[in-house]
């Protein structure tokens, strides 16, 4: 069987412990998009850690981690993710790798940050982790799949060149820096072929053969719906789509065999990067928010950069949960809210002078101001709790209330950063 687990929101809403957790039951955990611009937090019995491009079942020995043709491989950071938790006693993970994943390059890199500095206050809040400059080229068909890497020095050369014919007349015209030599890249390239060698699979043959024998196979998605360039806050997106039903693309699976799309949201709201957000808040109690968020607090798992803060948006978590498809929702972080004594919920948006439930467009998001409903708090550390109907009864009909304004069912509770800390309905 095939399970998706997505983002309903901006991204940050948990999706790296619910892949974690629902891992223990896979014998396969796909990334099927996205780079190392964004990143998950788990925390498990090994410690906390901060995933960018390693699938999150890699804390489980028995699964394989495959990093899908979707995704925007920066090698040099795979490898020093897989280093920085095998010295901190988790066993080598299980990696299999696309030879259809494209190669994030060194210049990807040196283009974002180029690009930002040269937008000054127009820039999009981008991570400069290279990923715009990366699906540009791949979708010009300028760049590197993996098996490239994996050919004749020769042939890799000669399309080296002719990649920085253009690549060169750019810096020095357009921003004015340093040019990139051949041979450099080449050696650089050399390097990355000797990283993946020994992980690099067919892997349409490997998924369709594990579909086959029946196996349990976890699509784990990056960012979230309000992310994706072509349903979320564009131009404020990232650059590779972020609903599930790309994961049939970007992992090589028969789009009928994804059987349950888990779409995780936040019993709040955050975001990291520039964008409308209709549900912000600001001043102490946004920090105070942020101070208790998650574990450790609000800041981006990438960036460090402190998230922005807001309360639970039910016009773009239903739209959000729409566009993914979603048959539940995993709401996560519900034990951050036990301090308030009421919790504002958006409920509609008021756009012109109108009230809305439909989530709109940009031009219209950045008019939108957000219309509340107060609940009333409980007041109570919920951590710890694991049947559902232990939880305070304010805190039931929060969830109740969430649940019936974004019309999906909520199966699955978070109550604490552990991955234990989760309650079924």
């Amino acid at each position: 069987m095939v399970k998706a687990i997505v983002g309903a929101n901006w991204g940050d809403e948990g999706k790296g412990k619910i892949t974690d957790m629902l891992a223990a039951e896979a014998d396969i955990v796909i990334r099927f998009q996205g780079g190392a611009n964004a990143g998950h937090t788990i925390i498990n019995n090994y410690g906390k850690f901060a995933l960018h491009l390693l699938p999150s079942g890699s804390f489980n020995s028995n699964v394989v981690n495959m990093i899908g043709n979707g995704v925007a491989l920066n090698i040099p950071e795979l490898f020093a993710e897989i280093k920085g938790i095998v010295d901190r006693g988790v066993p080598m993970p299980n990696l299999a790798i696309s030879e259809r994943a494209q190669v994030l390059m060194p210049y990807h890199i040196l283009f974002d940050q180029y690009e930002e500095e040269r937008l000054s206050d127009r820039k999009f809040g981008s991570t400069k982790s290279g990923i715009a400059p990366f699906f540009s080229d791949k979708y010009s068909k300028i760049g590197f799949q993996v098996w490239e890497l994996l050919q004749d020095d020769d042939v890799l050369m000669e399309k080296i060149k002719n990649v920085l014919e253009v690549k060169n007349i750019i810096l020095e015209h357009v921003y004015h820096k340093p040019l990139l030599s051949a041979e450099e890249l080449l050696e650089t390239l050399k390097g990355y072929r000797e990283m993946v060698k020994p992980y690099v699979i067919n892997s349409v043959e490997f998924i369709h053969k594990a579909i086959k024998e029946g196996k349990n196979i976890l699509l784990e998605g990056q960012l979230g719906s309000l992310k994706d360039p072509d349903f979320g806050i564009y131009p404020f997106t990232t650059s590779s789509p972020t609903i599930a039903g790309f994961g049939a693309v970007g992992a090589g699976i028969p789009p009928y065999e994804i059987k349950d799309i888990i779409t995780v949201c936040k019993a709040y709201s955050s975001a990291v990067g520039a964008g409308a957000f209709v549900s912000e808040i600001f001043g102490d109690e946004a920090d105070e928010l942020r101070k208790r968020g998650g574990d450790g607090g609000e800041f981006g798992a990438t960036t460090g950069r402190p998230r922005r803060m807001g309360w639970f948006d039910c016009v773009a978590s239903r739209y959000g949960c729409m566009v993914q498809g979603t048959t539940q929702v995993a709401f996560t972080v519900l034990d951050v809210l036990g301090y308030l004594d009421e919790i504002p919920v958006c409920v509609a948006y008021e756009i012109d002078g109108q009230q809305t439930k439909e989530f709109p467009t940009t031009d219209k998001l950045n008019r939108a101001k957000p219309v509340l409903k107060t609940l009333p708090g409980w007041k109570e550390d919920i951590r710890g709790i694991k049947n559902y109907s232990d939880l305070p009864e304010n805190c039931r009909k929060y969830i109740e209330f969430v649940e019936k304004e974004i019309g999906y069912p909520i199966t699955i509770v978070s109550n604490g950063p552990g991955r234990e800390d989760i309650i079924y309905r």
